[in-house]
């Protein structure tokens, strides 16, 4: 079972996708963990985020799938695992905050919120990754001896 989950091609393109996955929820994980790139770290986070009602476990779960999986995809360890956690995190982002701001970002300020067109593009990468594996020059392709 173990085998299967880290099991992946000796694919560079995977390994493109992967990687800008993983820098993208890793800067965004860091805002929310660290602080770093103007967040609100952790405890900022989750009083944001429990204040707007989400449940303080499902904030936690949030914070980790961003920061942790954006870790795990930066090295290409339980790929998997953290493009399954970025999509979950994703669908709910769009289900719960940003499906009433309608398709697109906020480029011009002119809308409420921002949009869920980003969301679907880290969904669609995530699910090459949870398909796929992690692909070329990934500690999962270590692992797995391939």
């Amino acid at each position: 079972m173990f085998r299967k989950l880290v099991s992946t091609s000796n694919d560079f393109t995977l390994t493109i996708v992967r990687l800008v996955l993983g820098v993208t929820f890793f800067m965004h994980g860091a805002q929310k963990m660290l602080g770093w790139f103007g967040g609100y770290g952790f405890h900022g986070t989750m009083g944001l985020f429990t204040q707007t009602g989400i449940p303080a476990p499902l904030a936690f779960l949030a914070i980790c799938a961003e920061f942790f999986g954006g870790l795990g995809l930066l090295v290409g360890l339980l790929g998997r695992i953290a493009a399954l956690g970025i999509i979950v995190n994703m669908l709910v982002a769009i289900a719960t905050v940003h499906h009433v701001n309608g398709f697109f970002m906020n480029w011009t300020g002119q809308q409420k919120g921002e949009g869920f067109e980003y969301h679907l593009l880290a969904i669609a990468l995530a699910i090459v990754v949870l398909i796929k594996g992690s692909g070329a020059i990934s500690i999962d392709r270590a692992i797995a001896g391939e």
